[in-house]
Formats: structure tokens, sequence, C-alpha cells
């Protein structure tokens, strides 16, 4: 008796959210020194995509970077709590607690 086209599929899909799960993360420090690294390079007058962190951590855009999404705006938060980073939503900054949607990031400007 042949397979049915959904029994195909299943596997197909079985096997993408198995290989989802077997990426590894980079470690929190890692992340962290990236977002850094990024943002110095840009300076305090311009900002950062997260996406862009994301890609080089994956190793460019044909790497697996949307899962790290994640990870990355976790530790762009915790950065722009110990005051390393700023975290911007429609070009302002906004404190750690009203982050949500689209963000960017860039270094503190001096007071």
């Amino acid at each position: 008796m042949p397979a049915s086209p959904r029994a195909g599929r299943y596997d197909t899909l079985t096997a993408a959210a198995y290989a989802a799960t077997a990426m590894t993360t980079p470690e929190e420090g890692a992340i962290a020194a990236e977002i850094l690294r990024q943002t110095a390079a840009r300076g305090p007058d311009k900002s950062i995509c997260p996406s862009e962190v994301a890609r080089a951590l994956a190793g460019g855009d044909d790497g697996p970077w949307r899962p790290l999404m994640g990870p990355v705006r976790q530790a762009a938060i915790a950065l722009a709590r110990q005051g390393r980073v700023e975290i911007l939503r429609k070009g302002k900054p906004v404190p750690v607690e009203e982050v949500r949607g689209v963000i960017r990031l860039r270094t503190p400007r001096p007071a």
C-alpha cells in the first residue's frame, strides 16, 4: 500500500522542526558582545537593528538567524538595564518595561 501524500509532508515537517531545535544558540555573553561591537561601530548618533546582530551570529543572511531574534532581544534588554545600550522605538529611547514590537539599538548618548 503506497504512503499517503500527507505522510511525506509530516516527515518533512518533523525533520524541519527537529533541525530548528537542534541549532545551538550562542551564549548570552557572545550575543551581548556582538551587540556592543556593532553599536560602538555605529556610534551614539546611529542605531542598529537586532536582526543585524542575529545575522552576524548566524553567519550571514543565508544562516538560520531568525531563531536568534528572541535571544538577541533578551540580551539587548539586559544591556539596557545595565545602561550599556539604549533601546529605541520610532527613533526615541524607551524604558525596558515598554519594549515591544520593532526596536533598534544604539550606544547611549553622553549626558
